[in-house]
């Protein structure tokens, strides 16, 4: 045998190729979908989720997660192509991929561990929304001015009818059998009965049709000069950051499922070889997709081959295919989606909204909200940033000092806790220069100067002491501390006792 598809430790091919047809099939309309939202052809679209697909599979970090095009880039780049056209558009994707190599080289890939888990939780929540909200799409039409109308009477009942027979082969079939994944037999079933039946119901194929040749190479017709630059480098910048930030947090989310590890640098340089070479095909580039990613990982694909699958199934689609899989019914795609939407929310964050501290509650609905309102990128830096506030205001409260006399009747003030930007202020305030003997002792041995800003309240507290004519003696500071002291310089007494060694963020030396 050339092949042999019996499942062993390393794998199953059999699973990886039945959920990379299951995908493949769910790719099309999303893919048309997000070609229309950017702005440009159906082909487009459909060509970027196969390069892109097929190169990230190939040579990426996570074995079983689905790239393609994507609406987070999508709403990027509409403002794009109708300002400057669909060229400026390719040329951005190169440059897009070439960013998001180099952010894999330089091994940038590992701040995605500083996303906090509030912010995962809100960045899965806020995408299962909004892939929910994308698939109301399905349940409307347009009417004789192109205005978008909800479907009624008989077409309305129709699309509910086959929506939720499709989710409920997909549930309950696993009961039975897991022979074949499950959104593989119940698009086909529903399929299938359509065209028994005769039934009124729109087909992929009421979209847009898929049917094209094989992707051409196409160097972007725009000029090589400062001005075309200064044109798309910032989107690919932007472009760039959103594509990597949900590439990576998918990541985690199919490492956390699946119980295994990816490699998120090595992914970095995959989406950014994928996208170079897209833009150079006739692509809109694109990222991984956590509503296939999911369809993929539940389906039992887990290997490279499923991702490869799919963006063979998808190329055959466009070259051999494109009258059979027009003939699928929306309603198929849509219910496979609403089991997506299903699976991907955390509905435990529900359950614990009350259980866990109210800020990262607050963190938490706050991505959720901006991940629907704008884009990823956006909700999530925005979530790293409350995040960080949070955590600076909760540790600026811990700084505290403990007095006692110590020899010749001096006064040492014993500190603990971080001395950092957020609690300079506690500081300056647990110290009475006008009061205190004229000789004090601060202690440093529990607790450790973090930044510049705290050895610049060390200095000013230094100063404070000076004016009133007193003898301060700041004891277990670092090397580099006492480098970085201006005011207070004389005043850093070295002890017996081993100085503590560790560096500090700070922006000068002196």
């Amino acid at each position: 045998m050339l092949f042999n598809l019996e499942c062993t430790d390393r794998g199953c091919p059999k699973n990886d190729i039945l959920s990379g047809l299951t995908v493949a099939l769910a790719l099309v309309p999303e893919a048309v979908a997000f070609a229309f939202v950017a702005g440009v052809g159906p082909l487009v679209g459909l060509y970027a989720a196969f390069m892109v697909g097929l190169i990230t599979a190939v040579i990426g970090g996570r074995p079983g997660m689905i790239s393609g095009a994507t609406g987070a880039l999508a709403v990027v780049m509409v403002a794009l192509v109708a300002e400057h056209g669909v060229e400026y558009l390719f040329a951005t994707v190169v440059l897009m991929g070439l960013i998001q190599i180099l952010v894999g080289i330089l091994r940038l890939g590992k701040f995605i561990r500083m996303v906090p888990h509030p912010v995962m939780l809100g960045f899965v929540n806020g995408l299962a929304i909004v892939i929910f909200l994308a698939q109301l799409n399905s349940f409307q039409i347009e009417d004789a001015a192109g205005n978008l109308q909800w479907l009624q009477g008989n077409a309305l009942w129709t699309m509910f009818g086959l929506v939720t027979v499709t989710m409920a082969i997909i549930h309950f079939l696993p009961k039975l059998t897991k022979a074949i994944p499950s959104s593989l037999a119940a698009i086909i079933v529903v399929t299938l009965a359509v065209i028994t039946i005769d039934m009124e119901s729109r087909t992929v194929g009421d979209i847009a049709s898929i049917a094209g040749g094989f992707p051409q190479f196409h160097l972007p017709m725009v000029p090589l000069n400062l001005e075309t630059l200064t044109i798309i480098f910032p989107y690919a910048l932007i472009l760039a950051a959103i594509g990597l930030i949900e590439s990576l947090l998918t990541l985690s989310l199919i490492d956390e499922i699946t119980e295994t590890r990816g490699r998120g640098n090595k992914e970095c340089v995959g989406q950014g070889v994928a996208n170079t070479v897209t833009g150079l095909f006739g692509g809109m580039g694109g990222c991984a997709m956590i509503g296939q990613s999911m369809i993929n990982v539940n389906s039992g694909g887990r290997g490279r081959l499923s991702g490869i699958s799919a963006a063979l199934f998808l190329l055959m689609f466009i070259l051999f295919a494109s009258g059979l899989i027009e003939m699928i019914p929306l309603a198929a795609l849509t219910g496979v989606m609403f089991m997506v939407v299903i699976g991907t929310f955390e509905w435990s964050s529900l359950r614990i909204m009350g259980k866990i501290p109210r800020a990262d509650a607050f963190v938490l609905i706050l991505v959720s909200a901006v991940t629907v309102a704008t884009d990823l990128a956006i909700a999530v830096v925005v979530g790293i940033i409350v995040s960080a506030l949070v955590f600076a205001w909760q540790h600026a409260k811990h700084i505290n000092v403990k007095t006692y006399s110590g020899n010749m009747g001096s006064k040492v003030y014993e500190l603990h806790g971080p001395l950092f930007f957020a609690s300079v202020n506690n500081f300056q305030e647990l110290f009475n220069p006008k009061d205190d003997p004229d000789d004090v002792v601060v202690e440093f041995q529990h607790s450790r100067v973090m930044d510049h800003s705290a050895i610049e309240a060390i200095d000013t507290l230094a100063e404070r002491y000076l004016n009133a004519h007193k003898r301060l003696h700041l004891r277990h500071l670092s090397e580099e501390c006492r480098q970085l002291l201006k005011k207070a310089g004389n005043l850093v007494e070295v002890n017996v006792i081993k100085d503590p060694n560790y560096r500090v963020a700070a922006d000068e030396l002196a």
